[in-house]
């Protein structure tokens, strides 16, 4: 019997995909769902319904919320991941958790192929391909959207014919991909880079006309981790949930950019991942305090680095875990607290305060008491030029001065 896993989402692409397994397309005699719970809101009942009617033998629910926050969510705030300085990698962190369940479960009933429901265009078939290869090197994957061109309409059009519920429409064909650390929106009126996005497809962030007043909260590191919410001990999980909430009542973490993907393209993408921003802010304002300046600048161009290499499907590889090993020696004493006020479209760091600090109040006052070697600056400046002066006398030089 020729059976396929597929990496079902619930939406309007994989449920389609359950149903074209069967047909004389491929012709798979067993189709198993595999539905992997990273924190995104969903119908576990509705999404069942949806599977059957697309014609799966099974639908396996696997639950890594919590591994998926300790792990890659946990990552990304240590490295101050946003990728082209605007995008917390929301989609890129969950492909390689939900490709390694869906893997493993292949594995277990023996499958013939894994099964993804990303295009040819995108990046996420790398993110699944390259992280399936990495679990199961060999195993046969199947992209049914990279092999037959559908579009949006033609894929609606097709589960109405095939009885299957799907919530998008042709006036509303938004395609949303969301887990704990935020929500990637496409499609629809958002393909022109004109257009401004609607307020229809946002979940996460209210519009930040509309926000409360002015909110005070106080996160706490702990090794570059946060760890308590407003003095309240949290779980990473909960506490990027919890903030998500609070920050997303103010719109923060509304996202709209151009991003270079890594096939080459450009696309315009829209995200809302309200938790994300604040805590990645936090992390950055406790780093300026307690890292030495050599530090700091060698973690900035290792944190873009990162960045790419997780955008473009590379989780499981040496590089990545190099960087997360000079990551984790920056992080030793990034362990304090930060204080933001949520505002409109903002988390404003207003203060911060760790006992590693390396600010001195005593030598960067300019008030009574501050001790400074003031004497010592003018040697300084005279080592420091000496360069400066040899350049400056040989183009004198050169010109005959």
């Amino acid at each position: 019997m020729r059976a396929a896993v597929v990496a079902y989402s619930g939406g309007l692409d994989t449920s389609c995909i359950l149903a074209w397994l069967k047909e004389d397309w491929y012709g798979f005699d067993e189709v198993v769902a595999v539905l992997v719970d990273v924190g995104q809101e969903f119908d576990l009942e509705e999404s069942i319904t949806r599977a059957k009617a697309a014609l799966a033998d099974d639908v396996l629910l696997v639950d890594r919320k919590d591994a998926f926050a300790d792990e890659q969510c946990a990552r990304a705030i240590l490295t101050n991941a946003l990728y082209e300085g605007k995008y917390p990698l929301v989609s890129a962190l969950s492909r390689p958790v939900i490709a390694q369940a869906v893997a493993e479960i292949a594995l277990q009933l023996g499958a013939e192929a894994v099964v993804h429901g990303c295009t040819g265009k995108g990046n996420d078939q790398l993110r699944f391909e390259l992280a399936f290869k990495a679990h199961s090197p060999g195993v046969k994957v199947i992209a049914p959207l990279r092999d037959r061109i559908w579009t949006r309409d033609e894929e609606i059009e097709y589960a109405v014919a095939k009885g299957v519920p799907v919530v998008q429409t042709a006036a509303s064909p938004f395609s949303i991909d969301e887990n704990l650390f935020g929500r990637a929106i496409e499609a629809g009126v958002l393909e022109n880079p004109w257009n401004a996005p609607p307020e229809e497809p946002y979940a996460l962030t209210s519009d930040p006309t509309t926000a409360p007043p002015p909110l005070e909260i106080v996160v706490a590191f702990e090794n570059g981790l946060p760890i308590s919410l407003d003095g309240e001990e949290l779980p990473l999980a909960e506490l990027i949930a919890h903030v998500n909430r609070l920050a997303g009542a103010y719109g923060i973490g509304r996202i709209d950019m151009i991003e270079n993907r890594a096939v080459g393209i450009k696309s315009r993408e829209v995200y809302e991942a309200p938790g994300a921003m604040t805590l990645i802010a936090a992390h950055s304002a406790l780093e300026d305090v307690v890292l030495t300046k050599d530090e700091a600048r060698l973690k900035r161009p290792l944190e873009q680095r990162w960045t790419e290499i997780v955008y473009e499907g590379r989780w499981f590889s040496p590089a990545r875990e190099a960087i997360d090993a000079f990551v984790d020696s920056t992080q030793e004493l990034v362990t304090g607290e930060v204080r933001l006020e949520l505002r409109p479209n903002a988390p404003v760091v207003t203060g911060r305060r760790s006992p590693h600090m390396l600010y001195a109040t005593e030598l960067a006052s300019y008030g009574a008491g501050e001790t400074f070697p003031h004497d010592a600056a003018e040697g300084f400046i005279r080592i420091s030029s000496l360069e400066t002066e040899l350049h400056a006398a040989r183009e004198r030089a050169k010109i005959g001065m």
